[in-house]
């Protein structure tokens, strides 16, 4: 049975008198907050679907306080990075009743804080925030309104939580990876200079060429932003250089893809002349030419952790603080050298 435009919204007193129940007892049922026994659980239900019953959400959310959302800050809202990390929370979300809404940051602390008043003035019931610029503190104060999980960074409140991936423990994976088949003159393509996840790639390059007794060469340090197009740039103001190395490890899967184009266009060779390695995995690194050797951030997974705290979080329930881990995924990118 359809209901059109002209027809009288469905009542929960009409839904209760059909299926012989109070209408509390149908209230309790679409809040969740108390038990209704089985056989009271079908009828309501069959009667719901046979009136097609809508629930009037506005009024329910003003009555309960709850706007039965989570907002979702995330840098970019067409980045496959985040598009795999927002799937994860999406799915967490699935059958509980919550919904997210999402606003991306750009990458611009101001901007970001703009978003989240904005989430907040919907009120919405918890924050994730991917990344980002907001300083801890200002995280901490935003806690005290509503609860906030975040990711790429580490941060404890009493409403705010801080998941990290072991970003240093993946950047030497890498280059153990690398120095396993004989390269020694690694050039390595950086992250934002102020990006705590970029930094920490950054030490674990440096820590794991020294405990293997190779002298940092500072040419073969190249900043770049995360981007295809600076790691390009990069790339090509090595080539220029006439600096000599025999492989790439880019701080990014996306500058990884820029510094395999600057070598296409010099006739050079992936893997046979150059190694590359990248980090995240994204879903394009397996068909790149050839597929991409990098270090994995199960971002789906990530973004389902995010989900299932921020729930927890709002709930008063115990919050699981486990991360899942890095792993380095091998393909064809990366050749042994003599």
């Amino acid at each position: 049975m359809t209901k059109d435009s002209s027809t009288p919204m469905v009542t929960v007193h009409e839904v209760a008198r059909v299926a012989g129940v109070s209408a509390a007892t149908v209230s309790r049922f679409l809040n969740g907050t108390a038990r209704v026994s089985e056989d009271k659980r079908r009828a309501i239900e069959g009667v719901i679907e046979r009136l097609n019953y809508k629930p009037n959400v506005l009024a329910r959310n003003l009555k309960t306080g709850s706007s039965r959302t989570v907002g979702v800050l995330t840098q970019s809202l067409v980045s496959g990075y985040f598009a795999d990390a927002l799937a994860g929370v999406d799915d967490a979300l699935q059958g509980t009743g919550y919904a997210p809404l999402i606003v991306s940051g750009h990458w611009h602390a101001d901007e970001e804080a703009e978003r989240i008043e904005l989430l907040i003035a919907r009120r919405v019931d918890g924050l994730v925030i991917l990344s980002g610029n907001l300083k801890d503190a200002q995280i901490l104060k935003l806690s005290q309104r509503v609860p906030i999980v975040a990711f790429g960074r580490r941060l404890e409140g009493t409403r705010a939580y801080g998941f990290c991936l072991d970003n240093y423990r993946g950047a030497c994976d890498a280059v153990e990876h690398l120095l396993a088949h004989g390269h020694r003159d690694i050039a390595f393509i950086t992250g934002p200079s102020d990006h705590a996840d970029a930094l920490a790639r950054l030490a674990g390059y440096r820590d794991t060429l020294a405990r293997h007794g190779i002298l940092e060469q500072p040419q073969l340090v190249l900043p770049a932003d995360f981007d295809e197009s600076s790691g390009l740039a990069a790339v090509e103001r090595l080539l220029a250089s006439g600096q000599r190395f025999s492989a790439i490890f880019a701080a990014n899967d996306l500058s990884a893809y820029g510094a395999r184009l600057a070598l296409y266009r010099r006739d050079i060779r992936v893997p046979d002349d150059v190694s590359v390695v990248g980090f995240d995995d994204l879903h394009s690194s397996m068909y790149t030419t050839p597929p991409l050797t990098t270090v994995r951030q199960p971002l789906f997974d990530v973004g389902r952790c995010l989900g299932r705290a921020i729930l927890a979080m709002i709930g008063g329930e115990k919050m699981a603080r486990e991360m899942p881990e890095l792993s380095l995924v091998v393909r064809e990118s990366v050749r042994r050298v003599a």
